[in-house]
C-alpha cells in the first residue's frame, strides 16, 4: 500500500516534472482515496480505460495523455464529464504524465520504444531535447526498418522512403512528433520514426534523402506507462496491471 501523496511526490521527483514546459498539467490530475494498493497504467484516460479500472478494482489510474490540456475552456460537459463522473463515483486517483514522460531516459516511451527497435540513443535533439537519435547495430533498409515496426506495431507504417541510402544513423521520437523533423535531419539523421506524419514531411523526405516512417501516435507511445507502472509496483509494494486500448490513430 501506498499513499496517494507519496506516489505523486515521488513521480515529480523521478520525472523531473517541474523542468518542462507542457501542454497540461503533470502529476496528481484528480484526487482519489488516500491509500493506493492497485494501480492501473494506459496511454490515454479514456473513458474506455476509466471503465475497465473500475472493473480491475483500481485505486488509481496512471496515463501518458491526461484529462486537461490547454485551450480547454475549462467547462466540465460532455466527455470530460463522463470520465470525471466515473473518476469520482469510484474514489480512483488520475496520474497523467505527458512530455516528462516521453523524454524519462528509463521509463520513457522513447527509450522503451527504442529498446523494441532495438536501438539505444546516443544523443537527443529537438525542443527539450526529446528527440533521440542513435545507431543501428547494423546499416539497415526502410523496408526492414518498416517490417520491425509492422511486427512490434500491429499496424502498416507509413512510409516515405528519401533517397535508398542505407539507414544508420536512426532518429525518433514517438507521438505527434513529425514537426521534430526537420530538427533529426540537421542532427545527421538517415530516417525518422515517429507516431504521425504531416504534409511537408513528405515532401521534406524527398528533398533530403532522409527517410520518414510514421507507425502511429497510440503505437509509438504504450510503453512508457507500463513500465513506469511496473516501477511503482516495485517500489512501493503494490499490484499494477496495464490496460491496451486499442487506438488505430
Amino acid at each position: 500500500m501506498a499513499r496517494r501523496s507519496e506516489i505523486d511526490s515521488y513521480l515529480s521527483a523521478l520525472l523531473q516534472t517541474a523542468s518542462f514546459k507542457d501542454y497540461g498539467p503533470n502529476g496528481l490530475q484528480v484526487e482519489g482515496r488516500a491509500e493506493v494498493r492497485r494501480i492501473v497504467s494506459g496511454v490515454t484516460a479514456s473513458r474506455a480505460l476509466i471503465d475497465a479500472a473500475i472493473d480491475a478494482g483500481a485505486d488509481a489510474v496512471l496515463v501518458h495523455h491526461g484529462l486537461f490540456w490547454r485551450g480547454h475552456d475549462g467547462r466540465v460537459t460532455g466527455w470530460l464529464k463522463q470520465r470525471l463522473q466515473r473518476l469520482l463515483a469510484h474514489d480512483i486517483n488520475l496520474y497523467a504524465y505527458h512530455l516528462p514522460l516521453d523524454a524519462h531516459a528509463e521509463f520513457g516511451n522513447n527509450v522503451q520504444f527504442g529498446v523494441r527497435m532495438g536501438l539505444s540513443a546516443d544523443a537527443r535533439f529537438g525542443e527539450q531535447s526529446l528527440g533521440f537519435i542513435g545507431l543501428s547495430a547494423e546499416p539497415t533498409t526502410v523496408v526492414a526498418l518498416a517490417e520491425r515496426l509492422q511486427r512490434l506495431s500491429g499496424r502498416t507504417p507509413t512510409c516515405i522512403d528519401g533517397d535508398g541510402r542505407p539507414l544508420a544513423r536512426i532518429a525518433w521520437c514517438t507521438g505527434g512528433a513529425q514537426s521534430y523533423f526537420e530538427a533529426a535531419i540537421a542532427s545527421g539523421a538517415d530516417a525518422f520514426v515517429t507516431g504521425e506524419i504531416s504534409e511537408p514531411q513528405v515532401h521534406l523526405a524527398r528533398e533530403t534523402g532522409v527517410a520518414f516512417i510514421a507507425c502511429g501516435h497510440h503505437a509509438s507511445e504504450r510503453y512508457g506507462a507500463p513500465a513506469l507502472g511496473e516501477h511503482l509496483a516495485t517500489q512501493f509494494g503494490i499490484e499494477h496491471r496495464y490496460i491496451e486500448i486499442d487506438n488505430p490513430a
